[in-house]
């Protein structure tokens, strides 16, 4: 019995060792610092991108109002030719054609068809693999190009290879090729020949990411990918060029609605499992990888409907699946539009909506759908062929090149090597004809859309907690309106006279919140901190920890619809921030603020360093030093964040140092 006594002695004093060692290291729950209010119909994760759907509602009102006052054809026509010159801008531009330096690497021959299997250079050293189905008989052939869907093996998949073979079987050559992050193309190779970034939506909006940046989009890469491809489909002896089509599913239906809007060659074309509207986009599964995403797009009124008006009166068929992800109800709205459209240039007949009950996909349906319109119009036949089995070919099969991936085998240019260029030649044009002071100063301000005035913010107290020499007082700010950020003042029982600090963490205002965290260290010293979530950031940020968050950032979706409204997020959060310096500054709370920013805040504490002389010191903690290392970097973390279409060809992060300095 004493020995029992002695433990239980033990294991109590043990106990109370660690009463007294939680209490002096005290670990904050998660929830302790929240600020905003919070419901299960309003949690704060979603508020932003909410706010940035009303944003963009008023920019698709301003669009609905312009289609209605379309009333002549010379009223469509003045639409069509503004529209497809702000679509190409948005792109870049074209580069100039240059010589495809084409080559059929294999054959395969078939009773009723044969394939080619291709390999031609859509830009100097960067090359397009391709498979070429022909029709046994007499040409020339109508010629199709069926740009492929986000396939891990891209042209080879069941799906495209059925759609093929069938045209080519009812009379149409077609041209399928892999696009860039597919098939044969990947763009970024690891020691052992595979794909260094899974997924080819991944690496889509990796590519996407260096892309805008130079001024381009990999929306660049698959629209002139497209446009070499009916160049060549068309230099064929064996295909008429007077009659092109186009066909494509899902990420094939996107480039199909790209190149049909731009490229007057393609008499008939049918879009298949894309079509809606971004409105309902935005409203249901959100936008999509980098391709499918054109800067500026909402701002200057460019939906989904103007991809198939665009070409009116050239034959559309908009082919649909009930149960896609893609929204039913935004496709029918796009059809009565483009139907009305096309009703005022007189041909209602050449638009027409194929809808099938099933999911997403290129199915039986729809490629029946497809075939059977590029024969009314390509080769004025008004029957309907049916698809009947027959064989499809294994991937080894309709491979172009010897190894699987055409960078092995040519050792050519990927999309990343042209943005890493592109990014260098920028940077001797910046040098040669630099932008400083004022000009510098309006240049940034005009990029990043931030307005010559930024209000103070409005102020919500929300509470105090007291510790142990110090206070922590909860915080709403309001920047403008419906954007509410959540904040903690953390005050000294004996503050020093000195700046105020303004403390970001890209992590959000908790995370050094424990005790011995930085910020305890800092209110300690004297100091007064407030530590702020700027929007979408911190207690408003989505779970990082799922799909796109973890390579791009947990605010994927919140910068693409930002760009397609023309406020870049970082702009945004510019904004935010001045917004509290100048409460901070006008409120008498502080003369002068000290800023400390980590990761991906960095780029926004040097734009309102630039812009506000207040803010005395900026501390940058593993921050981007540069764009341009971006963009000549094939794998970049978390940047879409901080994004700004075109920024290279005005300016560098480093050149904002100046600025700062100046003030």
């Amino acid at each position: 019995m004493p020995r029992l006594i002695r433990t239980w002695q033990r294991l109590f004093l043990v106990a109370c060792f660690c009463i007294v060692l939680f209490s002096s290291h005290r670990v904050v729950r998660a929830d302790e610092l929240d600020v905003l209010p919070a419901s299960p119909d309003n949690p704060p994760a979603g508020r932003l991108y909410k706010w940035l759907q009303g944003q963009a509602g008023v920019l698709f009102d301003q669009r609905r109002q312009a289609i209605a006052a379309l009333k002549t054809p010379e009223d469509v026509k003045k639409r069509q030719q503004k529209l497809r010159q702000q679509f190409i801008d948005a792109l870049g531009g074209f580069p100039e054609r240059t010589p495809l330096h084409a080559q059929v690497t294999s054959k395969i021959e078939h009773e009723d068809y044969r394939i080619e299997n291709v390999v031609y250079e859509s830009r100097p050293q960067h090359h397009v693999t391709a498979c070429l189905y022909l029709p046994v008989g007499k040409g020339p052939f109508p010629g199709v190009i069926l740009p492929c869907g986000h396939s891990a093996n891209g042209k080879a998949i069941e799906g495209y290879q059925r759609a093929c073979i069938l045209l080519a079987k009812n009379g149409c050559a077609v041209l399928c090729y892999d696009p860039v992050g597919q098939g044969e193309r990947i763009q970024l190779l690891d020691p052992q020949g595979k794909p260094a970034i899974p997924g080819s939506v991944s690496e889509h909006t990796m590519i996407g990411i260096g892309a805008l940046l130079v001024g381009w989009n990999c929306a660049s890469f698959h629209v002139w990918d497209g446009i070499r491809s009916l160049d060549y489909l068309a230099s064929r002896p064996e295909i008429d060029p007077q009659r092109l089509g186009c066909t494509g599913n899902s990420g094939g239906g996107t480039q199909t609605a790209y190149l049909m809007a731009l490229d007057p060659r393609i008499v008939a074309a049918a879009p298949s499992c894309y079509i809606t509207t971004l409105e309902k986009l935005f409203a249901t599964i959100g936008p999509q990888d980098a391709e499918q995403n054109i800067p500026g797009q909402v701002a200057f009124g460019m939906e989904h409907a103007d991809y198939v008006t665009m070409r009116a009166p050239q034959a559309t068929l908009i082919c649909v699946g009930t149960q896609d992800y893609f929204n039913i109800d935004g496709a029918w709205t796009t059809f009565r539009e483009a139907k009305m459209i096309y009703g005022i240039l007189g041909h209602g007949e050449r638009v027409d909506f194929f809808e099938y009950n099933d999911p997403h996909g290129f199915s039986l349906p729809r490629r029946q759908a497809a075939m059977r319109w590029m024969r009314r119009w390509l080769l004025k036949q008004e029957d309907a062929p049916v698809e009947t089995d027959f064989p499809i070919h294994t991937d080894q099969q309709l491979q172009c090149t010897r190894t699987g991936q055409v960078l092995q085998d040519y050792q050519g240019l990927s999309a990343f090597d042209l943005t890493r260029i592109r990014a260098e030649e920028l940077d001797k044009q910046r040098t040669a004809h630099p932008l400083a002071g004022a000009e510098l100063l309006t240049a940034v301000r005009q990029m990043i859309h931030l307005p010559e005035t930024v209000p103070a913010a409005k102020l919500t107290p929300q509470g105090m907690i007291k510790r142990e020499g110090y206070a922590i007082h909860k915080e709403i700010f309001e920047t403008e309106e419906g954007i509410q950020l959540p904040a903690l003042r953390w005050v000294p029982d004996n503050p020093k006279p000195e700046a105020l600090v303004l403390y970001l963490n890209h992590k959000g205002k908790r995370a050094e919140a424990n005790a011995d965290g930085e910020l305890e260290r800092l209110v300690k010293s004297g100091r007064t901190i407030l530590a702020v979530d700027l929007r979408g950031l911190g207690e408003l940020s989505q779970d990082i920890a799922k799909g796109w968050g973890v390579a791009f950032g947990a605010d994927v979706k919140e910068a693409f619809v930002s760009m397609h409204i023309n406020r870049p997020l970082l702009g945004q959060r510019v904004y935010d921030l001045l917004s509290l310096v100048k409460y901070q500054t006008t409120a008498g709370k502080a003369p002068a603020i000290d800023v400390i920013a980590t990761g991906g805040l960095g780029p926004v504490a040097q734009h309102a360093a630039a812009f506000d002389a207040s803010i005395k010191n900026v501390t940058l903690r593993d921050s981007l030093s540069s764009w341009a290392s971006v963009a000549k970097t094939p794998i970049s973390h978390q940047q879409l964040t901080n994004v700004i279409p075109g920024v290279l060809r005005v300016y560098d992060l480093p050149d904002l140092k100046p600025l700062s300095m100046a003030k």
